[in-house]
């Protein structure tokens, strides 16, 4: 797939744009991943600067929306353009499935972004890119992420270890026709 010529917006809900993670994203990028709630709840993925995030970019998002055509996307508020978060789908090399992942910074949670965009990004999945059942894996304490899976009537299946890590994770589902 040739990137040059894809447009980079994703998706767009009435508050929230969606769009492909650029370089020029990387300051932001930085930033989230070294938010205490990423490292705590997601784990630390070694990002100490900006040439780090903007290398994941490359090597990460980039390369999956080469590979599968869509990935973890930076989500904006319309009008503003201020960057919120990432929400996408992840195709992770140990689940069979297609994984919702989304993360927000502090200062944007409680607004219903993160359901607004993950909502938004079910309803892609199913409607543009065909998929049947979609995954999200959560750590079993971090609340707020599984009373939002909850809320997109995604349901715990069990608990999976990923790989090179110590500690097991909720793997939760959409059911095959998406609904609760």
């Amino acid at each position: 797939m040739n990137l040059q010529s894809q447009s980079s917006r994703v998706l767009q809900t009435d508050r929230l744009a969606l769009r492909w993670l650029e370089a020029t994203d990387a300051g932001f990028l930085h930033e989230l991943m070294n938010d205490p709630d990423w490292l705590r709840y997601i784990g630390d993925r070694g990002i100490r600067s900006v040439e780090d995030a903007r290398n994941h970019i490359a090597n990460g998002p980039r390369a999956m929306y080469a590979r599968f055509g869509f990935g973890l996307y930076l989500v904006e508020l319309k009008g503003t353009n201020a960057a919120l978060g990432i929400c996408g789908l992840i195709k992770r090399d140990w689940l069979a499935d297609v994984d919702l992942g989304f993360a927000f910074l502090a200062r944007h949670r409680g607004a219903g972004y993160a359901f607004e965009a993950a909502s938004a990004t079910l309803d892609h999945a199913r409607s543009a890119l065909r998929l049947d059942r979609i995954v999200a894996i959560a750590s079993p304490e971090n609340l707020d992420s599984i009373r939002l899976l909850t809320k997109l009537y995604m349901k715990l299946e069990r608990m999976v270890k990923p790989p090179g890590e110590t500690r097991e994770v909720g793997l939760f589902a959409t059911s095959r026709s998406f609904a609760g």
